[in-house]
């Protein structure tokens, strides 16, 4: 499979250094303004083809992936629409909210589209993806699309209105993981761990939570019985946590960002 990314930057280059690593594809195209990044890119993968020529990048590739704010994703597709073949390629979509509908509209015509959020643990191959397709998009290509993102981690296809709900628990929710990890790491360093220790701990013990459940199958609440006897501190720190609210800021959290 021939693919050209346009831009490079933190999601971007998440996806190109996974794609890059994982070594199945048979040509990664990139396209960005930014020299330098580019220049840095092909250091480390001889293999790649840059330019920043966003036009250039389109020609010859299978899929097309923009992966640009979604204010700037109007600017990209008026300069790529005349040398994009919508028969052959598959346009996708990685900006937030830029739905298959709006690149039909940008694009004029009917296409094969896709809308993807990935999330930038693409980089390391633990993206979750999650993938939609236009009504015009065939079962083939949808299958490509997600073939691809498989490559750097897990995929889910879902209807489209269903992309911002998973846009929330996966790219934005992976934000979230990060303030519980750095809360623990806090608790650690105040309970007289170094800060490094206490990093070490929290990962560790997020790892093994996810180890836990992906292994054995159970609900959280069938893991949480296990460590958690009558009196003892485990179900301490579960009152204190439904006290101070947590599963509501949770909840919160992950809907507030589709109001």
């Amino acid at each position: 499979m021939k693919i050209a990314v346009i831009g490079a930057g933190n999601m971007g280059g998440a996806l190109i250094h996974g794609w890059a690593k994982s070594g199945k594809l048979e040509q990664i195209t990139v396209a960005d303004k930014n020299e330098k990044l580019l220049s840095e890119f092909k250091a480390k993968y001889p293999s790649l083809v840059t330019t920043t020529d966003n036009r250039e990048a389109v020609k010859g590739a299978d899929v097309v992936v923009m992966v640009v704010k979604p204010w700037l994703m109007p600017v990209v597709v008026q300069e790529i629409k005349d040398v994009v073949d919508t028969e052959r390629q598959v346009l996708v979509s990685d900006a937030a909210n830029f739905t298959t509908d709006k690149l039909c509209e940008e694009m004029k015509r009917v296409g094969q589209y896709a809308y993807v959020i990935p999330n930038i643990a693409a980089e390391y191959g633990a993206s979750m993806s999650f993938v939609a397709g236009g009504g015009s998009l065939s079962k083939e290509n949808v299958e490509k699309v997600e073939q691809l993102y498989g490559l750097v981690g897990d995929t889910l296809v879902v209807p489209e209105d269903l992309v911002g709900a998973g846009m929330m628990m996966a790219s934005c929710g992976i934000a979230y993981v990060m303030r519980y990890v750095r809360a623990q790491m806090q608790a650690g360093c105040e309970m007289g761990f170094y800060p490094q220790q206490a990093k070490q701990i929290a990962l560790q013990t997020m790892q093994g939570a996810v180890s836990l459940l992906k292994e054995t199958g159970w609900h959280p609440e069938e893991a949480i019985d296990k460590v958690t006897t009558p009196g003892g501190v485990t179900i301490k720190g579960l009152n204190e946590l439904d006290h101070a609210g947590f599963t509501s800021a949770v909840i919160r959290s992950l809907k507030a960002g589709l109001k």
